[in-house]
């Protein structure tokens, strides 16, 4: 038995009317009769006497239990009905008569039926039906029946901007001279549709937007509305998903129609493969699926309206291979505008353009920064900018330096630094020759990146510690070589360690992680094997969100891959052993410099490799007192 399968039992509408017949009459037993006392004034009975005898009560009703009276005159209008209880009083009669009071019928009168039928039942129905229409739209509002939700009856949500709310134009968006060139021609069209049809030209229907995630698709698609100066109406994919079967195909109409009564204008669909993919027939619900529908609604909306209006169909998406064939053919989307990761003079316009944003110094060299953050996209160099700025105000500066812009690619890299992770001594010395393993490795090896910095203080990424290799330029091709170097680079940290403490820490995991993927690389997608030659063992999906990888071999064939794999490894990491061996005296020099300083520039270690030793102290007992120190600073901690 499973509990909590059991649906709630839904309450039918006869009891609604049960709860509300048993109110109405509440209400004419209650509070109706209430209303009509409040007109009578109730007294007591020696206020009543009092009246009597100074001759104020004009009319008296003597009941069994009350007597009600009037207090005033008629000709003045302003007599007062009152109440008071009746007393064992024998010669309240003869008072009465005495004082000239008119023993007549002075009890409220009766209200009209109409009155009655007005306060006892329309009041409360029209009540009831205020509070009836409120929970109800309350309801739908839960159940997504807001402004665009399921109980809108299909009315898309799509957002209009315009010319005046944008304001955004093609010189905001930097570092994507080629998509920028590609979608300058539609701008165009949409200034000057007669240019093309006097050739008989006809403008592309839809043009898609594809690249990694924080390359600026969406500030592209509002750089062209805003520079064709027409509306623009953005929807995200997603919202097109209801829970009610059709409402997606209706907003897709709706949306279309809103724009063929605005056009020319701009349609732009973010995060289109949320809709738009593959149909392929799976599943319980075969091709009638709510998605499926309204992916049939977009591509027959696409082909029917008419492209001479100036309606342009933009959409973005970083996953172009789930997308179904039918959305990219000639006709729907005939243009695919790749939105790379900006190279090394687009991330230094990018900087630019944020930095107008903010204070900088004079010095500041975007050249320099634009290369230490080699691989960001425009989001992250955004987030550069900005963790520049909020350094300068925690150092108490009016203005950001090239230090801050520095520390902040570091911060978007690895993380800030923690303060309050406090290494020990040995654990400080082990870092710190990890780290110089790496740098090592890497100056000595020809086709390596230079070393840019090496820092031994711990990060909120958990990396305690990171060597920073910085390339003059942007490499676009990777010879054998290259990627073997890089392979020995990532082994140099553990293999400094092997050397000097003859033992190994689990500081080195993400070295392996690394050095791994590259090495699988090389055999199995770029056919740097000369068992394999040049065939394909894997295949990448989704390349523009971290690739995923799936090995496309038989069984055998992975048993081997995996032996080359460790084979090239273990042949790297023995590289990268005896370039630390024949440099040994570099190795504790420079270890015992980021010991000390626990951070040291890329000059910094190329002056201190390149100037000859102090001493020749480089043999077996230089190596003898560098195993010591970690040992007696062991003992330090312990006796504390």
């Amino acid at each position: 038995m499973k509990f909590g399968s059991k649906k709630p039992e839904k309450i039918p509408m006869y009891v609604y009317y049960i709860i509300a017949g048993i109110v109405i009459i509440l209400l004419n037993m209650l509070v109706v009769p209430a209303v009509q006392e409040r007109s009578i004034q109730k007294t007591d009975y020696s206020t009543f006497i009092e009246n009597v005898e100074k001759g104020n009560v004009t009319k008296a009703t003597v009941e069994e239990n009350y007597i009600y009276y009037e207090t005033g005159t008629e000709a003045s209008g302003d007599s007062v009905l009152c109440k008071t209880v009746k007393m064992d009083d024998p010669d309240l009669v003869n008072r009465l008569l005495d004082a000239g009071v008119t023993m007549d019928e002075v009890l409220p009168e009766s209200p009209s039926i109409f009155m009655t039928i007005i306060l006892s039942y329309v009041v409360p129905i029209v009540i009831f039906i205020f509070i009836g229409r409120w929970l109800s739209k309350k309801m739908m509002s839960s159940m997504g029946g807001g402004p665009g939700g399921a109980m809108s009856f299909g009315k898309s949500n799509a957002k209009v901007y315009v010319k005046s709310s944008t304001g955004i134009k093609f010189s905001d968006v930097a570092g994507e001279d080629e998509a920028k060139e590609l979608l300058t021609e539609i701008v165009d069209y949409l200034h000057n549709p007669q240019k093309y049809t006097e050739i008989g030209a006809s403008m592309p229907k839809g043009a898609l937007l594809v690249g990694p995630p924080g390359t600026g698709k969406t500030l592209l698609a509002k750089a062209v509305a805003g520079e064709a100066e027409v509306p623009f109406f953005s929807i995200s994919g997603s919202e097109f998903v209801e829970m009610f079967v059709g409402m997606g195909a209706a907003k897709v109409r709706d949306l279309f129609k809103q724009a063929n009564e605005k056009a020319p204008c701009i349609v732009f669909i973010d995060e289109i493969d949320t809709i738009g993919k593959k149909r392929d027939g799976a599943g319980f619900t075969g091709g009638n699926d709510e998605r499926e529908q309204t992916l049939n609604q977009l591509l027959t909306e696409m082909d029917g309206f008419d492209g001479s209006k100036g309606v342009v169909i933009l959409a973005a998406t970083n996953r172009p291979d789930s997308l179904d064939p039918a959305l990219l053919r000639p006709g729907r989307f005939d243009r695919r505008i790749p939105v790379e990761l900006p190279d090394l003079k687009g991330r230094e316009d990018i900087l630019k353009v944020h930095a107008k944003k903010i204070k900088i110094a004079d010095s500041v060299r975007f050249d320099e920064i634009a290369k230490a953050a080699a691989g960001a996209s425009g989001a992250e160099l955004a987030n550069i900018v900005n963790e520049a700025a909020l350094r300068a105000v925690r150092d108490g500066r009016k203005f950001a330096t090239q230090a801050d812009f520095e520390e902040s690619i570091e911060v978007v890299i690895a993380g800030y630094q923690k303060k309050n992770r406090v290494l020990s001594n040995k654990e400080k010395l082990i870092v710190a020759y990890h780290e110089i393993g790496h740098a090592l490795v890497a100056a000595k090896q020809t086709e390596s990146a230079p070393v840019h910095k090496i820092t031994i203080i711990p990060r909120t990424s958990g990396a305690l510690g990171y060597t920073m290799q910085v390339d003059d330029g942007d490499h676009y091709l990777m010879t054998k070589e290259e990627l073997e170097n890089k392979i020995a680079t990532f082994t140099g940290g553990r293999a400094a360690e092997e050397l000097i403490f003859h033992s190994i820490t689990t500081g080195a995991s993400n070295d392996i992680e690394q050095a791994t993927k590259i090495a699988r690389a090389m055999i199995t997608r770029y056919g740097m094997s000369e068992d394999f030659d040049m065939v394909a063992m894997e295949n990448v999906t989704n390349q523009y969100l971290g690739g995923d990888s799936s090995l496309a071999c038989s069984f055998e064939t992975q048993t081997l891959l995996d032996k080359k794999v460790v084979d090239l490894v273990k042949m790297e990491h023995q590289k990268a052993l005896k370039i630390l061996q024949d440099n040994m005296g570099k190795l504790h020099e420079l270890a015992k410099y980021l010991y000390e300083h626990e951070t040291i520039t890329g000059e910094e270690f190329m002056k201190i490799l390149n100037d000859p030793l102090p001493s020749v102290n480089t043999g077996a007992a230089g190596q003898e007192n560098a195993e010591k120190d970690p040992e007696e600073n062991t003992k330090e901690n312990t006796e504390e």
